[in-house]
């Protein structure tokens, strides 16, 4: 016999050694695939149970908002109104702002991540600004100035705006009041951001101010805001 593998041989060897490289790849293919389903259940696992606990989150979050907006809207007075007994009854206006504010502040730090919550938030800074505690109320509007709610973000540089006007900071009002004007949102519209503009240069510009009126009844005809232009034009000085 010969010292040397025939060609049959080696041709057997090379077949066997196919199948088996074959084998491997094939039981090596079958663990990955078991991995990746097994990582790809892990993670919709948790995503539902993620969905599940956001999806309480919010209505938890939602109840305690309902509540704290009855005592925002709390009824002032001896009595309550018979017509719904289980409305809350101050008996004045700061008790009723002091209930409502407590409540929303609640609501805003325990669900922090949810639409209500932010919400909230947004409502407890409202109330301080009732109390006249400006400092604090700006603070609560800066915590959700900058989030992904594009329309509660509007409102709240808004009403941060507002309060700079009101507390002798116009420059700052003036700054937020034109960035808004030209990206005007649902719940914060330009022509009110015009009028809130011109109300403050009234004093600073008039000019300017008496530009932004006529731009107003231009771009808002026949409306309310227009007539609101127009008694803005009569408070301005002649020389304007």
């Amino acid at each position: 016999m010969s010292d040397h593998i025939s060609r049959k041989e080696l041709k057997q060897d090379k077949i066997k050694e196919t199948i088996e490289h074959g084998a491997e790849a094939v039981i090596s293919h079958a663990q990955f695939t078991l991995i990746v389903v097994s990582v790809a259940l892990v993670v919709a696992l948790g995503y539902g149970g993620w969905r599940v606990y956001v999806d309480r989150q919010t209505v938890e979050a939602s109840a305690a908002f309902d509540t704290g907006m009855k005592a925002y809207q709390g009824r002032i007075g001896a009595t309550a109104d018979p017509a719904d007994p289980r409305e809350p009854v101050y008996p004045d206006e700061p008790a009723r702002v002091q209930d409502a504010l407590q409540k929303f502040t609640k609501v805003a730090n325990k669900y922090p991540h949810t639409n209500p919550g932010r919400l909230a938030r947004y409502y407890s800074a409202l109330c301080l600004e009732d109390l006249e505690r400006h400092n604090q109320a700006i603070e609560e509007l800066k915590k959700i100035s900058g989030g992904s709610d594009q329309e509660l973000t509007s409102m709240a540089q808004y009403q941060t705006a507002v309060i700079y006007s009101r507390t002798g900071k116009p420059d700052d009002a003036v700054k937020i009041f034109r960035a808004l004007a030209g990206k005007p949102s649902v719940l914060v519209p330009r022509p009110f951001v015009l009028l809130e503009l011109a109300g403050i240069l009234r004093n600073s510009d008039p000019k300017e101010a008496a530009s932004i009126y006529q731009q107003i009844k231009k771009e808002f005809p026949d409306t309310t805001i227009a007539d609101q232009a127009d008694r803005g034009l009569d408070l301005l000085s002649p020389k304007s």
